[in-house]
Parts: C-alpha cells; sequence; structure tokens
C-alpha cells in the first residue's frame, strides 16, 4: 500500500487492519470529513461496504449485522451532529451486548472551539456507554504512526468482541486534516507522499491476535450448585435473552426435571418448554400452588410481567452468566454464578449422571397442555386476523433457517404469550434497551449478514413489528442499492397507534389517553410502501398469512405484509385468551 497524504495513510491502514482482525461489513452515511475512509473502504474487497443517508438509521444497521454474526460491524459518519445520531444504536448495543464499532470522522484539533462548521466535541460524546474509547490524534507522517493505528484497530475488535466483560459498543474518534483525498492535480489537495511503510504483519495477521477462553466454575462450586438440584426437586429453568446454545440447557432440564420457561429471544423456546408460562403464572391459584423451591436463571429476563412476579426474593435463585451481567433489577438474586452457561450447564449434567423425572415437572407440562388447547379454542375462533393470532401463526408457518426479528412493544410480548416451541427458528429482538427506535435497520442489518457474501440468497429474514416502530424507522429503507441483495418481509401490526398503552393505568383516563399515548397517525402504509418500492400485501384473512409469506418468499427483495387490527378489540381479546385459561385451570 502507497498513502498519498497522512489522511490517506490512517485510513487504508485502519481498513486494512479491521480486515485482518475478522471484520466483514462497514455502514457509511455520506460526509466529507469522512471521505479517506469512505474511499479506502469502497476500494477494498474485503469489507461489504453499506451506504445510507441516515446516521441513526446507519447505526442500527450496523447493530443488525453485529446481532447476527457476533462480529462488530463498523459505521463511519463525518464530524458533527451526524455523530450524536449514533446515540441510539450506542445505547442498544451497550446495554443489549452487541458488538459494534463506531468510526467518527472529526476536525483536527485546530479548529475545535473556534466555530468551525460540523465541529463538535466528540471526545467521549458516548459517555459509559461505549467499552472503550480512544481518541486517535491527527494523522501525522511521523515514527510509530502506523503501529499506533494498527495497534488500536486491533484493540476497538478485541473491545467491541468484550476482553474483560460483555461485547458492545467502541468509539474511535479521528481525526482528519485536510486533504482528506488522496493527493489530486487540482492544485487544493497537494501534499508529500506518507514516507512510512503502511505494512501489517506478515501474512495478513492482525496486529494484536487475541486469544478468549470460556470462564468454567471451579470444582468446588459445581459440586456444590449440583447437590443443591438433586436435592430440590421443585425447580424451574428460566432463560431470557442469551447467546448460549440451548442443547446444554434443555440437557440440564432433562437432568433435574426443572421445567424450561424460555422467551423466544432466548434461543431455547424448543420442544420440550414451557409455552405459556405467562398465562399460567397469571392465575393467582396455580401461582401460589406453583411457587420453586429454586430457579436456575440464564440470559436477561422481563418480557413477562407475571413470570417476573414469580421471581421474587422470596424465591432462592442463581444467576449464571458468563461475564457477570447483573440481570437483577427485582434484586431477587440470591447467587451470581460468572462462568460460561454451556460449558456449566454440560458440567453439572455429568455430575447428575442420570436424567429426572417428576410429578412437579408432570404437573407444568399438563397444565401448559391445557392453556395451549384454551389459546388455540380462542384464536382459531373466526378468520378475521388478530395480533396474537399473527404472531402465533407467523412463527409456526416460517420455514427452518428462517431469522424472526420481533419489535418491542406489543408484538414481543404477543409472541411471548403464545409462540408454540419449534426448532429450526431464530428468534432476534433488541431486549437491551427495549426501544422500538431503529427496528427497520436492524431487521435489514440482520438479512444482509444472513445473505451470502455475493448476496444470493438463503432463507429470509422476516420482521414482526407495530405500525409505530415501522414509521420510527422508515428512512431505515432508504439504504441501497443494497435493498436488491435483500430478502426481508416487515409483518406489520397496524393498530393506528400505540396499542400496548391499552394495557397500563394510562388507559383508565380517557380524556388524555388518545392523543398523548394511543397517538393515532392515520397513515395508510401502502404509500409508504409505494414510496420505498416495496412489495405490498394487505392480509384480510388470518389464514391468508401462510400464502402470502410463501409468495414474498419466493418472490424474494423487501415486502410490506399489512396487517390491520383495531386496539380495542385487540385488548378484549387478550382478556378472553386470560379468561379461557383460567377456566381450562379450573
Amino acid at each position: 500500500m502507497q498513502a498519498q497524504n497522512p489522511s490517506h495513510a490512517l485510513a487504508l491502514v485502519l481498513v486494512d487492519e479491521l480486515a485482518r482482525c475478522g471484520v466483514t461489513d462497514a455502514v457509511l452515511a455520506p460526509g466529507s470529513r469522512s471521505a479517506a475512509l469512505a474511499m479506502a473502504l469502497h476500494d477494498d474487497p474485503r469489507l461489504r461496504l453499506h451506504v445510507q443517508v441516515d446516521e441513526r438509521s446507519a447505526g442500527f444497521l450496523a447493530v443488525g449485522l453485529g446481532r447476527a454474526t457476533g462480529r462488530p460491524a463498523a459505521v463511519v459518519v463525518t464530524s458533527g451532529s451526524a455523530v450524536a445520531n449514533l446515540h441510539p444504536a450506542v445505547v442498544e448495543a451497550h446495554t443489549g451486548a452487541v458488538p459494534l464499532l463506531l468510526l467518527t470522522a472529526d476536525r483536527p484539533p485546530e479548529l475545535r472551539g473556534t466555530g468551525a462548521n460540523q465541529a463538535i466535541d466528540q471526545l467521549h460524546l458516548f459517555g459509559r456507554s461505549v467499552r472503550w474509547f480512544h481518541e486517535a490524534g491527527a494523522a501525522d507522517d511521523h515514527p510509530g504512526a502506523v503501529a499506533h493505528w494498527r495497534s488500536m484497530a486491533a484493540r476497538a475488535v478485541g473491545e467491541a468482541l468484550g476482553l474483560a466483560g460483555p461485547a458492545g459498543p467502541v468509539h474511535l474518534n479521528l481525526p482528519f486534516r485536510e486533504p482528506t483525498v488522496p493527493a489530486s492535480d487540482d492544485g487544493r489537495t497537494r501534499a508529500e507522499p506518507f514516507s512510512a511503510s503502511l505494512d501489517g504483519r506478515p501474512e495478513r495477521r492482525p496486529w494484536v491476535s487475541i486469544t478468549r477462553t470460556p470462564r468454567h466454575a471451579a470444582p468446588g462450586e459445581l459440586a456444590v450448585l449440583a447437590g443443591r438440584l438433586v436435592a430440590t426437586e421443585r425447580g424451574l429453568i428460566v432463560v431470557g435473552q442469551t447467546t448460549a446454545p440451548a442443547g446444554p440447557i434443555h440437557a440440564l432440564s432433562r437432568a433435574t426435571g426443572y421445567p424450561v420457561i424460555a422467551e423466544p429471544p432466548s434461543g431455547a423456546r424448543l420442544p420440550g418448554a414451557l409455552a405459556h408460562a405467562h398465562h399460567l403464572l397469571g392465575h393467582a391459584g396455580f401461582a401460589r400452588a406453583h411457587r420453586p423451591d429454586l430457579v436456575i436463571r440464564i440470559g436477561r429476563t422481563g418480557v413477562s410481567r407475571n413470570v417476573a412476579s414469580l421471581l421474587g426474593p422470596d424465591v432462592p435463585q442463581v444467576l449464571i452468566d458468563p461475564d457477570g451481567g447483573w440481570h437483577d433489577p427485582d434484586r431477587a438474586v440470591s447467587h451470581l454464578l460468572v462462568a460460561d452457561v454451556a460449558a456449566t450447564c454440560t458440567e453439572l449434567v455429568d455430575e447428575l449422571a442420570v436424567p429426572a423425572s417428576s410429578e412437579w415437572a408432570d404437573g407444568w407440562a399438563a397444565a401448559d397442555a391445557a392453556a395451549a388447547d384454551a389459546v388455540a379454542a380462542v384464536l382459531d375462533d373466526g378468520d378475521l386476523p388478530s395480533e396474537p393470532r399473527t404472531a402465533r401463526d407467523l412463527a409456526a408457518a416460517l420455514p427452518d433457517g428462517t431469522t424472526l426479528v420481533v419489535g418491542s412493544s406489543m408484538p414481543i410480548r404477543d409472541l411471548d404469550q403464545v409462540m408454540c416451541p419449534r426448532e429450526g427458528l431464530r428468534v432476534l429482538a433488541s431486549r437491551g434497551a427495549s426501544g422500538i427506535d431503529g427496528t427497520v435497520s436492524t431487521a435489514l442489518g440482520i438479512a444482509i449478514a444472513d445473505a451470502t457474501s455475493d448476496g444470493a440468497r438463503r432463507q429470509p429474514t422476516v420482521a414482526l413489528v407495530g405500525d409505530l416502530t415501522l414509521l420510527h424507522d422508515s428512512n431505515g429503507f432508504l439504504l441501497s442499492p443494497d435493498l436488491e441483495r435483500v430478502d426481508c418481509t416487515f409483518v406489520v401490526l397496524d393498530n393506528d397507534g400505540g396499542g400496548i398503552f391499552s394495557f397500563l393505568p394510562q388507559a383508565a383516563y380517557p380524556a388524555s389517553f388518545e392523543r398523548v399515548f394511543g397517538t393515532p397517525h392515520g397513515r395508510d402504509l401502502s404509500h409508504l410502501a409505494a414510496f420505498h418500492e416495496l412489495g405490498y400485501h394487505r392480509i384480510d384473512l388470518a389464514s391468508d398469512l401462510p400464502t402470502v409469506l410463501t409468495r414474498t418468499r419466493l418472490a424474494g427483495g423487501i415486502h410490506l405484509v399489512h396487517v390491520r387490527t383495531d386496539r380495542e378489540a385487540n385488548r378484549q381479546l387478550h382478556d378472553r385468551l386470560t379468561r379461557a385459561v383460567h377456566d381450562a385451570l379450573g
């Protein structure tokens, strides 16, 4: 590599080192101060470059790429307010443990605090939400510069993947002096060529190779916990959002006889797990009779209030987390075991030796089956689309290998309450900050990650979102020309506003409710689909959903499947579901 000036050198070295460290994707929001980085990314075939005009959407596109792959994607923006627009994505990556690289171009130090255009204080702009911040300093042609830049890039990738804790966002602030493009003959961008060698390690190795090993619990600690499991029949395994594989968790369930309550994004809502814990634990009598004597908790929970009410301080609870994550908003956990989840479950199974069964587990299974029948009877009564039925039928109809991205607010709750356990479906959700922002871009990032490197189609990505969630990030559809290489179907539950508020105390105040909580928008989503040139399909009969999904999968590209619902009817349907399950439990 040969650079024409220091800014060009910094960009070439940084992009080369990121590729050496395993980064495969970068998202760019156009700007001038980041020109050197933009051109270097465009010209390097090892990285897929995605261009998004909206910086906030660009940040969430990178979050989707990181969530799907487990590798940090880089997001590149110019200086000034462009950087501030990344903050919502930074918050989600921080709270959701998603690896993310923020490469923010900046004015050089001599232009800061002078009133220069697009010059704000970008130092530590994201505060404690990043795993590591580094100000690179303005690029200069001096000994040691290349080693500094390569070490910085290698550490940034390592910190994003989690060196001393969970994965998360890393911020590299990169001041560029002009010229920010390779030297030309226009009389304005002349500079002396960069004199130092830009070479990295031989054989394209990273400047710093990082090795991570799983944390194992001490043998004595495992023996004590295994003893507690053997001595306790009335136990539960509760699994929230986690990257731990489901197999060892279910093996521990079989070895202990403990039922598994698994939120859909946990990856553990497999056959054998309970599907209707929310409804079961909403029955006061059942909840009292089924208070566990020990709970093994894995991942971050919080979708169901009824499950959360079971996990009170009076219930002994052991949280297993590889990074020591403090997933305990109710201050109920009595033991935090900092260890790899899969290894710990496997080692506990070895300690326990033989599978267990119990009347306790049989009772949960029988109640769950009764709840399933009751829920099905209500949802299948007629063929009008509803939000819970759409969630249930969508999860059941998608072919193996599909990724289902679920929006916050009601869609994730509906899915949690009605999704039947199944194999072959990966469910992802932004449950870090649990916001609705950036969901369109996150889903598109996941869809891009699910495609092969040449854009060939695999199983599609499908997103289940509400209407406000879709509108909030509709700029995500401005991603282009990447849309031609993305297969993603958005199933939109459109109740003309914020449906979740109908289930909250605010609903008891009708004078103000509709304007400040219901917030009807009155928009026709078919017009949005036409503007962005998306495929559009309206669902008038619930039974039509599987056929439409097949059609969009075969067609490829981006589609909007529109399901119109009514907020008040949806609230009444949820009441009917609750009553039906309670009647089934007697």
